[in-house]
């Protein structure tokens, strides 16, 4: 585009050269001192009179003529300009003007400097474009590389991992473009798996020790019922009573525990679905089957409608309760729901300010509990149903003794038909 711009600009150049008087010589002069035999040299320009009978009249190197130049010169006012060649087929530019009715003048110029200049010019603009191409290759591909090499980290790290399973494998985040945030997103995913696989182990771990108690007991029990059996040697009733007693109390503890165990372990899959409910209702039930156990509860409830899962808090409610009546037997426990907060007191010792911060981890028991039923799993079900639902959970020492454990689950006093589920919550 360029050359082509270059080009036309030195045409006209060229053009306006040829036509200006004080180039290109006097056309009286011209005509006065040529005649159609022959031509005259005196005048340096190349010019030529071209007369409707075919003479012509020449200063300088004749120039090729056709009979169109005479013909557009009769019906043009302006000058018609077009490339043309002389006799001795030397490359011109020749403007044809009107000189009188039937005599056309042509006057012309070389064109070698001219195509010369263009083929220099071409020769400048091939190597400035050869020197963009290759710097633009050569910059392209710096940054290319540059920009990319990000992104071969996180490659290399995700090879890694995929290769030796190590989730402490991190990404060094510089800046803050996408590819920076791709790779600070990569790190949140890591340990969250990192943390997920730890809780897995320590899960794991925790229930096989508790689960080691139980079943310890439990074979020795029934080693002593049939090496009994075996010697001939009946246990007194009473003690085989107790003995089998014992072996159902263990059989009860192993079934809460695995019971427990699956509640926390089950996957997203397994969630209930999220509906709106009377948390109300969900206490109430949960209440009467605290009764049943052989708690004294009493209630003070209105109504309050979550979004969550029916069953999860029944079961979160029923535990903080469990845990309240373990704590205090003989007392009450106090259950009292007020816009979107549930507490449930105990009357018992309470929590020193050490064991506070430990109450909802799985198998955690306090020293004074450790002698209790139950398998430490309770409150850790309790705040994962809470979680659950978008809530909260903690516990604290009341005041005038005991221990009260406050629930706040967001929702409202009214029912609200066709109320669509908080994103956070849906599962």
């Amino acid at each position: 585009m360029s050359w082509f711009i270059v080009q036309d600009q030195l045409i006209r150049q060229l053009d306006q050269t040829i036509m200006d008087p004080e180039e290109s010589g006097d056309k009286d002069f011209l005509l006065h001192h040529c005649t159609p035999e022959g031509s005259s040299d005196e005048y340096a320009g190349m010019a030529m009179l071209l007369r409707a009978n075919g003479t012509t009249c020449s200063l300088g190197a004749p120039i090729v003529w056709t009979e169109e130049d005479l013909t557009l010169a009769d019906h043009h006012r302006e000058p018609i300009c077009r490339d043309g060649v002389t006799r001795d087929g030397k490359p011109v530019r020749v403007v044809i003007s009107n000189f009188s009715p039937g005599t056309a003048v042509l006057e012309a110029a070389p064109l070698y400097h001219t195509r010369r200049t263009l083929r220099n010019t071409a020769f400048a603009l091939a190597a400035v474009a050869a020197m963009g191409v290759f710097g633009a290759a050569w910059a392209g591909l710096a940054i290319s590389r540059a920009g990319l090499r990000p992104v071969g980290d996180l490659t290399k790290a995700v090879e890694h991992i995929a290769r030796t399973e190590d989730l402490g494998t991190r990404i060094p985040v510089k800046g803050n473009d996408e590819i920076a945030r791709l790779s600070s997103s990569f790190n949140a995913m890591t340990a969250a798996l990192a943390g997920s696989r730890e809780r897995q182990q320590q899960l794991v771990a925790d229930a096989g020790h508790e689960l080691r108690t139980p079943l310890t007991t439990l074979r020795t029990n029934i080693d002593l019922l049939l090496r009994s059996e075996q010697t001939g040697r009946s246990l007194d009733p009473g003690a085989k009573e107790r003995l089998l007693v014992n072996v159902k109390a263990q059989f009860a503890e192993l079934s809460t525990l695995v019971g427990d165990l699956l509640q926390l372990a089950r996957g997203d899959a397994d969630h209930e679905p999220h509906v709106e409910l009377a948390f109300h209702e969900v206490v109430t039930a949960a209440v009467e089957r605290a009764r049943l156990r052989g708690a004294e509860v009493v209630t003070d409830l209105s109504p309050w409608y979550v979004v969550g899962a029916a069953a999860s808090l029944e079961r979160a409610v029923l535990n903080l309760i469990d845990n309240a009546a373990k704590f205090s037997p003989g007392g009450q426990v106090e259950v009292r729901l007020r816009g979107g907060r549930l507490t449930v007191r105990d009357h018992g010792p309470g929590l020193s300010e050490e064991d506070l911060p430990h109450v909802f981890e799985r198998f955690w028991r306090s020293p004074s509990a450790r002698g209790l039923p139950g398998s430490g799993l309770g409150l850790a079900i309790v705040a994962q149903a809470v979680a659950e639902a978008a809530g909260s959970v903690r516990l604290e020492n009341a005041r005038g003794g005991g221990a009260v454990a406050i629930m706040d689950l967001p929702g409202t006093p009214d029912r609200r038909a066709g109320r669509t589920m908080p994103l956070d919550v849906q599962k």
